[in-house]
């Protein structure tokens, strides 16, 4: 049916620190109210240990109080803003959120956080993205299907990673073997959530967006990785692999309905459609419009990089992509991300250094002084793996490097190397998709970074010589969850037919500057070659193994001072 002149849609989006909430007029995308809520356990939403720097776990009860709180508070400011809004105008909703972010549950579909025993262990609570712990059983994992099962690696740029669905319940076989035991199934926490708000839990769908970019689920090789594959590696796994189902579907379908308990929770209808979930990045490209031809780029803490090909077509595996999949992003066409580790981590680290030094240094006023900088004039070149090179390299065991300090640099040089740094990174991944045949038309970006932050968004241009085009939406992760939303709400035919009346780009864009896109393309060549040196086996192997030596250096040494 048509969207009519009341019909609103409602998107939940999950990040790291936060839930958001946003309300969607159907008829002409106008978005009415957004509400937000930080998470209540650990360190800003996140479960931290300082003697194990990798790890990075979420307490499921934020999830949930969350929704509550976040839900009630955007239906306050909606009626407050258009007094003529009302709950009962909502016909769908949408979740998205981090991954992989698995859960480990009970056969009832609780999580094991909420057992007594195991409330405060960490291996109980949700496994969040950037947790980094996995890294000796994502190598296993990857070893073992290059021998087993080489077309896994086919799916996921021919490297398993740590911050993955099978890699995570591996380490926590071999490290918290309490919980494993008494783990009946693991679960994304997109579609752990879905399967709450429809009472869904013992049986929950899941979602090809995840299960098909995380958990090297393929419906033409029969769903999830085969149980004799996983028993080679581990019984664990493979008794897990039993409880999951041989089907996973798009967000175009619906996980359930909204129950009557939390319908009276939330404030909202009972019975309304509640979509497949999917993650982040790759709802929040469908929020930014993506098409054929189209890379959406989600500029925040991390990047995620997205572009969707026709299944009609054959697609080669891409090396060092983080996952192609089939209807994982629009249904209807393969999915492919790839992405950054750290980019405004990367920033704000560098702004935490100077603050605990004593400076007034921030980001508006580095952001400042960099601006007035021109291109090459510091003399510096950086390497933005601080959290790991997530694309091309696949590898969380690479680390950051700065090239070319004298008793002269300054902090806002420091700065401005550090973005540029991450411009070179987003260079190297769109030259690879490229390379394979994927052609890149436009660029449309999304997230705080590009919302905030022109000078990047100019870098970014004239390192890649391409315009950078921005999302109408400052919430496009959760307008992509809305969407969905509407979509199983039948107010549209298809995901497509949504984007057309909800999704747009702003009227600012961003063009290359010839004169710094000429500098910018002979760093670029510096950039190449310690990339290379550092990042690729047996390129440079005096060079090659030196940032994974440091870490085992490090790690033996807190494991000395620890005992």
């Amino acid at each position: 049916m048509p969207p009519t002149k009341t019909s609103c849609a409602l998107g939940l989006d999950y990040g790291t620190n936060t839930v958001r909430a946003l309300v969607v007029k159907l008829q002409d995308g106008r978005e009415i109210a957004v509400a937000e809520y930080p998470y209540a356990h650990g360190d800003q939403g996140v479960i931290v240990d300082p003697d194990h720097p990798d790890l990075a776990r979420q307490h499921p009860q934020d999830y949930l109080d969350g929704t509550v709180e976040v839900v009630n508070e955007v239906l306050r400011l909606a009626a407050e803003r258009e007094p003529s809004f009302r709950a009962s105008q909502i016909v769908g909703l949408g979740v998205d959120t981090t991954g992989s972010t698995p859960l480990p549950i009970d056969r009832n579909g609780e999580p094991l956080a909420s057992h007594e025993a195991y409330r405060d262990h960490p291996a109980a609570q949700a496994w969040l993205w950037k947790d980094h712990t996995s890294v000796a059983e994502a190598h296993e994992l990857t070893e073992a299907a290059a021998e087993l099962k080489p077309h896994l690696l086919e799916s996921c740029g021919d490297s398993y990673s740590s911050e993955w669905f099978w890699a995570k319940l591996l380490r926590c076989a071999r490290t918290a073997p309490e919980i494993i035991r008494e783990t009946y199934s693991w679960i994304e926490i997109a579609d752990w959530i879905p399967a709450v708000l429809t009472g869904n839990q013992s049986q929950p769908v899941r979602g090809l967006c995840s299960a098909g970019h995380k958990s090297w689920f393929d419906e033409e090789q029969g769903g999830y990785p085969d149980f004799d594959f996983l028993n080679r590696i581990d019984p664990h796994l493979a008794r897990i692999r039993q409880t999951l189902p041989d089907q996973a579907q798009a967000i175009d379908q619906a996980a359930g309905r909204l129950t009557d308990h939390w319908a009276t929770r939330l404030g909202l209808n009972p019975g309304i459609p509640i979509a497949v979930g999917a993650l982040d990045a790759h709802l929040g490209a469908v929020g930014s419009g993506i098409a054929e031809g189209t890379l959406v780029k989600i500029l925040g803490t991390s990047t995620c990089d997205i572009v969707v090909s026709s299944l009609a077509q054959s697609l080669p595996s891409i090396p060092g992509l983080c996952g192609v999949a089939r209807h994982s992003v629009l249904p209807g066409y393969f999915g492919l991300e790839a992405g950054q580790s750290a980019v405004g981590d990367i920033f704000h680290w560098w702004v935490q250094c100077l603050r605990r030094g004593g400076s007034s240094w921030d980001h508006d006023a580095l952001t400042t002084a960099a601006q007035r900088l021109a291109p090459g004039e510091s003399g510096l070149l950086a390497l933005d793996w601080n959290n790991g090179n997530r694309s091309v390299l696949a590898d969380s065991r690479l680390s950051g490097l700065l090239l070319g300090q004298s008793l002269h640099t300054r902090p806002e040089e420091i700065y401005r190397a550090l973005i540029e740094a991450t411009a070179f990174g987003a260079r190297m991944i769109l030259e690879r998709i490229e390379e394979y045949g994927v052609p890149v038309t436009e660029i449309v970006t999304c997230g705080g970074l590009a919302e905030k932050n022109p000078l990047l968004m100019q870098i970014y241009a004239d390192v890649t010589g391409r315009t950078m085009k921005v999302s109408r939406s400052s919430q496009t992760c959760a307008l992509g969850a809305a969407i969905a939303g509407a979509v199983n709400g039948k107010v549209f035919s298809d995901v497509p037919a949504a984007q057309k009346t909800l999704t747009g780009t702003k009227e600012r864009q961003y063009r290359p500057n010839q004169t710094a896109q000429s500098i910018y393309d002979m760093l670029y060549e510096l950039y190449r070659r310690l990339h290379d040196a550092f990042g690729i086996p047996l390129a440079h192997p005096e060079l090659n193994t030196a940032m994974k030596e440091l870490l085992m250096i490090r790690d033996e040494v807190r494991r000395t001072v620890a005992d």
